[in-house]
């Protein structure tokens, strides 16, 4: 009975601090207008419940960013450069890579890159190298769009993801504690490593 008061509690306390954390979670590193902002790949998914923007600067042209992005994926494929022992407790066999390939750059509208052959994959829906790659689930339930704009020299790159919420509101909320500083651990990880790899590229 303890224990169970004890874990209401908790879960009431998470209720309560969330809101004035979840801006800056869903949000991290990227401007008000850039959170704010309507991107490409939005109108693939309207009516989404959960919806961030992350964003980064990044040292280098669009040109040095967009091959890490291309050949992002499942074995074989170059992985997400965030934490793989995360990635693989799930069994979605990411394994980052710190070079260019360029086998793994050959990338088109309608590809699907899948981690296992009976497993949904996503597909890719607007690709327009250097500046947009958008990929939406095979369900329909998450677009996760990367947008590349120039800056004096340098890249900002955003990541925008848009979910769909299933269930009812309780359990949508009780998912998004959970979910979404998720998301945050392994996104910002994942922006700190394409922004090395890409200072570093020749």
């Amino acid at each position: 009975m303890r224990s169970r008061r004890a874990v209401a509690l908790a879960l009431v306390a998470a209720f309560a601090v969330y809101p004035r954390l979840r801006r800056s979670i869903r949000a991290w590193g990227a401007t008000s207008e850039e959170a704010t902002a309507r991107l490409p790949g939005d109108d693939l998914l309207e009516d989404a419940g959960g919806v961030s923007t992350r964003a980064i600067t990044i040292d280098a042209p669009a040109a040095a960013v967009w091959p890490w992005l291309a050949q992002m994926g499942p074995s074989p494929r170059g992985g997400a450069y965030t934490y793989d022992w995360i990635e693989n407790l799930f069994s979605l066999n990411m394994h980052s890579a710190d070079q260019i390939h360029p086998e793994w750059q050959n990338l088109d509208v309608g590809d699907l890159v899948r981690s296992h052959d009976d497993r949904p994959g996503m597909r890719v829906e607007i690709l327009e190298p250097e500046r947009v790659l958008s990929n939406r689930s095979e369900a329909g339930d998450w677009v996760w769009t990367f947008v590349l704009v120039p800056e004096n020299g340098s890249t900002r790159l955003i990541s925008r993801n848009r979910i769909a919420m299933k269930g009812a509101a309780a359990g949508q909320h009780l998912g998004m504690l959970v979910m979404e500083p998720g998301s945050l651990v392994m996104e910002r990880k994942m922006l700190l490593g394409i922004k090395e790899r890409a200072e570093r590229s020749p």
